[in-house]
C-alpha cells in the first residue's frame, strides 16, 4: 500500500470513527447528539429503538448501530392532545416490548395545570413489529396513588413490575407496583427509597428519580436512580440493591449505596450525568446510556446530550461504570 493511499484510508477512518477512535479520558466524552435529555434505548430484531424527551411531541430513531445514531433520522410517532392530562410537557418516553406488542411509557402534565400536582405517567400502545411504523393507541394514564414522573417496567421471576418517582411532600421517593397489564397497576404500591444522603439533595432539591432495573450476572436486582434537582451540576446516580430472591415489594429487600455511582467529572468534561438506561453491543458487552452536560452550570435544559459507554461487573456482581467519559478502570 503506498503512503498516499494509507492516508486517505486513515483520514476515512478517523472521519467515521469520530470521537470513537480517541484514546483515555476523550473516547466516551462526545455526545451521541447534540442535544437529548433522558435517552431511552430498546432493542429488538437487531436494532436499537432510542428516544428522548422532546417536549412536545414523541420521537424515535431506529439504528443497528449506536455508535452511528445522529445518522438515524427522528420519526415522530405521537404528538399530545390540544387539551386534557396528556397535553403538557412530555418527558422521559420508555419503550418497552411486552407480551407482543410495543408500548411508549411517558410523563406529561395538563396544559391548563402544568405542575407537579397535575403530572402523571401515560402509556400508548402499537402492535406493529417495527414501533416506527403502525399506529399507536392511547392506554390513558397509569393508576399511581401519587403524582409523579419517570415511569419505568421490569419483570423479574415471572412477574412484571412498575416504578416511579412520586411526589411525597417536599421530596420524590421511588414507588414500585406489580402490574396486571402493561396498562393496569395492581396492589400494593410500595415507597422503596427516599432522599436520605446529602449528595440526593443537592440543588435546593430532596429528589430521587428516572429508576432503571438492571439484571446482574447472578440474578441480583438493581435499580439506578438520578438523585438531586437536574439543575445542580451534584446531579449523579444512586444505585438500589436487592437479592434475586428478594420480594421486589419488600422495602426491606432493597439496600442504598452511600454514595453516587457515577458523578460529574471535571477532568473529562463531563457533568451532571443521570437519567440513563442501559443495552447491549452486538458482542454482549454491557453499555449505559445517560444525558449530562458538556460544562459547569448548564443546568436543566436541552443542552443536556446523550452519551453511551462500557461498564462492566465486579468480584460481587456489582455494576461498575466508572467514570463520565472514561467508562471502568480495565474496562
Amino acid at each position: 500500500m503506498n503512503d498516499t493511499r494509507h492516508r486517505r484510508l486513515a483520514l476515512l477512518f478517523l472521519l467515521l470513527a469520530g470521537p470513537w477512535h480517541a484514546a483515555g479520558a476523550q473516547r466516551y466524552a462526545a455526545p451521541l447528539l447534540p442535544s437529548g435529555p433522558d435517552p431511552w434505548v430498546a432493542q429488538r430484531d437487531g436494532f436499537y429503538y432510542y428516544t428522548s424527551t422532546s417536549g412536545d411531541r414523541i420521537e424515535l430513531r431506529k439504528t443497528a448501530d449506536m455508535r452511528r445514531l445522529a445518522e438515524a433520522p427522528p420519526v415522530v410517532v405521537w404528538r399530545p392532545p390540544a387539551r386534557g392530562p396528556n397535553s403538557a410537557s412530555v418527558w422521559a418516553p420508555e419503550l418497552h416490548y411486552l407480551d407482543g406488542k410495543w408500548y411508549l411509557y411517558y410523563t406529561a402534565a395538563d396544559r391548563a395545570h402544568d405542575d407537579d400536582a397535575h403530572r402523571h405517567v401515560f402509556v400508548l400502545e402499537n402492535a406493529s413489529p417495527d414501533p416506527t411504523r403502525g399506529r399507536w393507541i392511547d392506554r390513558g394514564m397509569l393508576g399511581t396513588e401519587r403524582t409523579g414522573i419517570d415511569g419505568t417496567v421490569f419483570e423479574h421471576r415471572g412477574r412484571r413490575y412498575f416504578v416511579y418517582s412520586a411526589y411525597v411532600g417536599d421530596h420524590s421517593d421511588l414507588v414500585i407496583a406489580p402490574m396486571a397489564n402493561p396498562w393496569t397497576l395492581a396492589r400494593p404500591q410500595v415507597d422503596i427509597a427516599a432522599p436520605t444522603y446529602a449528595w440526593e439533595m443537592q440543588g435546593g432539591r430532596k429528589i430521587l428519580e428516572a429508576p432503571e432495573f438492571l439484571a446482574g450476572p447472578d440474578g441480583q436486582m438493581f435499580l439506578t436512580y438520578s438523585a438531586s434537582a437536574c439543575w445542580s451540576d451534584g446531579y449523579a446516580l444512586g444505585l438500589l440493591g436487592a437479592d434475586g430472591r428478594a420480594d421486589p415489594l419488600d422495602p426491606a429487600s432493597w439496600r442504598k449505596s452511600p454514595r453516587p455511582v457515577f458523578a460529574s467529572s471535571a477532568r473529562t468534561g463531563v457533568y451532571a450525568p443521570g437519567h440513563n438506561g442501559f443495552f447491549k453491543m452486538p458482542d454482549g458487552r454491557d453499555w449505559i446510556i445517560y444525558h449530562a452536560n458538556g460544562g459547569p452550570g448548564w443546568k436543566c435544559t436541552a443542552r443536556r446530550a446523550p452519551r453511551i459507554q462500557p461498564f462492566r461487573w465486579d468480584a460481587r456482581g456489582r455494576p461498575d461504570f466508572g467514570e463520565p467519559g472514561v467508562g471502568p478502570a480495565g474496562g
